[in-house]
């Protein structure tokens, strides 16, 4: 067996996404990097799509591990900068490996949909010290998980026009995020309280 595990197996899958991208990942190439049969592989996964599912979940993961430490010690609008800023620098970083973590679709399938909870928490933790109720926070954290995502993927796709510097129009994404949050506070303040206890459903009044 060669000392064949399913942690190596996946391990070995996550080198050649990174190395090569996700068209170069077959269970074939992960035999041949190992250096033993395909049917040893088959040994510890059933199929592509399980290697697929673990690789997203490897990087799912270490996204929020890097998004939590941009966090630590950080508040207000600095948070918000320092997590987009994070996201933007591991994509960078793993551009294929980002790209393979949307290959398969999270729902329906729990250790994916946890990973995604998890960066969506993380995401959460940047905006404690903003005046939000949970379930704006909650809001405030998908809007600011589709707008790294939405941004970075394009880019690690090279799918941003070229003369356009892409610095400074991730520095305004980031300028939008910090002023939509700051008013959403704001508004926060000047709901009128519903029987003593605010607004029950999360929702804000308009100016």
């Amino acid at each position: 067996m060669n000392g064949v595990t399913r942690s190596k197996v996946i391990a070995e899958a996550v080198a050649i996404v990174e190395e090569r991208g996700l068209e170069a990942l077959t269970l074939t190439a992960i035999a041949k990097e190992l250096g033993v049969s395909q049917p040893a592989v088959y040994r510890h996964v059933a199929n592509h799509q399980e290697v697929l599912q673990a690789v997203s979940l490897h990087g799912r993961l270490a996204l929020a591990d890097v998004l939590a430490d941009a966090a630590i010690g950080r508040a207000g609008d600095d948070a918000i900068r320092a997590v987009g800023h994070a996201w933007r620098s591991f994509v960078r970083r793993h551009p294929h490996l980002y790209i393979a973590i949307d290959a398969c679709a999270c729902a329906g399938v729990p250790e994916l949909e946890e990973a995604v909870e998890r960066v969506v928490g993380v995401l959460e933790s940047a905006l404690q010290s903003h005046r939000l109720s949970e379930e704006l926070r909650v809001h405030a954290a998908r809007t600011m998980r589709s707008a790294f995502h939405g941004f970075t993927d394009i880019e690690a796709r090279q799918g941003h026009p070229s003369p356009h510097e892409l610095d400074d129009t991730f520095e305004h994404l980031l300028d939008f995020l910090c002023a939509g949050v700051d008013e959403l506070s704001r508004r926060v303040d000047r709901v009128p309280a519903v029987d003593g206890k605010g607004a029950s459903d999360g929702r804000v009044g308009g100016s």
